[in-house]
């Protein structure tokens, strides 16, 4: 009976999934934050008009989350990343991401008059 012993994955593919959550959440709270700072912005994003500007902030926050997952993938299939660093920069992300949408912290930068 011969045994074969198994080659490790690369851990690549799981990283780019990873961070491309991570910048999908920060680009859903930019553009939130960002309708709310700009007018003209805010007119921007204004995809259907009875959902507002948050129809256009989760359509291109979803759109950017899938380019950056269809790049990384490719750029990263076969490599091993860091992971702790992959770990540590999508908890970035998600927080400023989090932040941005947060209501206290958009009101105190822009007080509704």
């Amino acid at each position: 009976m011969r045994y074969t012993i198994a080659k490790p994955m690369a851990n690549g593919r799981a990283a780019a999934a990873i961070i491309s959550a991570g910048l999908g959440n920060f680009l859903l709270g930019l553009l939130a934050f960002l309708s709310e700072a700009s007018e003209g912005i805010k007119g921007f994003l204004t995809f259907h008009a009875p959902a507002g500007p948050l129809s256009g902030t989760s359509t291109l926050a979803v759109v950017g989350w899938l380019i950056a997952w269809v790049v990384l993938h490719l750029v990263w299939r076969d490599r091993d990343i860091r992971f702790r660093l992959v770990f540590l920069l999508a908890l970035i992300l998600i927080g400023l991401g989090m932040l941005l949408i947060f209501p206290p912290f958009v009101g105190v930068l822009f007080k509704p008059e």
